[in-house]
């Protein structure tokens, strides 16, 4: 899930393309909405309203049976049914193996690369500061 989430709307789209999609219904017509978002200082001081973040949801249903959901940060209702879409597959032993070989790999891939790539281009600004001792005394 954490992969569909990260991914755009647009690759998922595509991805799901390649497989002969399930009749399926919606459970949840998309829709958007706010969560509050809690935090904490230090990681483990009291937790504090920080703020309300927007998010999209869906839910679907195979025709045999499976249901999922779907929820994403923002207000994209599309990417939302997507991958409520996918989770539904991903629990049919029909559909299981394409969605993780033609949607979920790819897209990991893909992200893996993008996410090395930044961290190589932050690596390259890094400056390390060192003091010299000096000779008085």
């Amino acid at each position: 899930m954490a992969v569909l989430a990260h991914s755009a709307t647009t690759d998922i789209a595509g991805r799901l393309g390649m497989i002969a999609l399930p009749v399926h219904e919606d459970l949840r017509e998309p829709e958007n909405g706010l969560v509050m978002v809690r935090g904490r200082v230090g990681g483990d001081g009291a937790p504090f309203n920080l703020g309300e973040a927007t998010v999209s949801r869906a839910a679907v249903r195979l025709s045999t049976g499976e249901v999922g959901f779907g929820y994403t940060l923002g207000r994209d209702s599309e990417k939302a049914k997507l991958i409520a879409l996918c989770d539904a597959m991903v629990q049919s032993d029909e559909f299981a193996a394409a969605v993780e070989a033609e949607v979920i790999a790819p897209l990991r891939e893909a992200m893996i690369k993008e996410r090395s790539r930044k961290a190589a281009e932050a690596a390259a600004t890094r400056v390390d500061f060192y003091t010299l001792v000096r000779g008085e005394g």
